[in-house]
């Protein structure tokens, strides 16, 4: 079978190598058009590298010690070739760690979620671990583990603190105001005062 398959080559090779000229041809035209068109698509292509985003939750939002899923969602990064690790406390978790396909967006941009299994206690510090690329070192976003009270009381205190930066800037505002008004309340009536002692 394979004598026969050269057989029937072996006439086209040998009157294509005979047509020299027809090979400098191709060469050429592989030369000024392959080349030109990959040197104007490489930076669009080979090269471009975009920074990917970095964002970490719980699948539900629970108390401590209760089991649960951290997600981190790491989404519009190029190329695709992309590391993601987790650490608790500063050491690398392997357990209880999945990660879906690379998924792609349709704008040559790519997304790809890393979910860890866990059971949150006071002040564990998970970290999402970000490699790529277009990175001069690795992005790292933290969630912290706190009880609900903790969380309650934080969102209080930023909630008051707000309250009252709007009360300041209504008083400030007011007292302004207040100050204007007096002062184009005295002047006509300085002014009639004047002109009725003139008489």
């Amino acid at each position: 079978f394979k004598s026969s398959l050269s057989n029937l080559a072996s006439p086209c090779l040998k009157k294509r190598e005979s047509r020299k000229d027809l090979l400098e041809d191709e060469r050429a035209r592989v030369d000024t058009m392959c080349r030109h068109n990959y040197e104007t698509v490489e930076r669009y292509t080979v090269q471009r590298r975009v920074q990917p985003k970095v964002h970490v939750s719980p699948t539900k939002k629970g108390s401590l010690q209760h089991h649960n899923m951290l997600v981190c969602h790491v989404t519009d990064f190029y190329p695709g070739n992309i590391k993601v690790r987790w650490f608790l406390n500063g050491q690398e978790e392997t357990a209880g760690v999945v990660a879906t396909e690379l998924i792609r967006n349709g704008d040559w941009t790519f997304q790809i979620m890393v979910m860890l299994e866990m059971t949150p206690k006071q002040g564990d510090v998970y970290t999402c671990h970000v490699e790529h690329p277009s990175l001069n070192s690795p992005v790292t976003v933290e969630w912290k583990a706190q009880s609900d009270s903790a969380r309650n009381k934080t969102l209080t205190g930023v909630g008051g603190f707000v309250l009252g930066l709007i009360f300041l800037v209504v008083g400030v505002f007011m007292h302004k105001r207040s100050k204007k008004g007096k002062k184009a309340w005295r002047r006509p009536r300085l002014a009639f005062l004047a002109s009725s002692s003139a008489c």
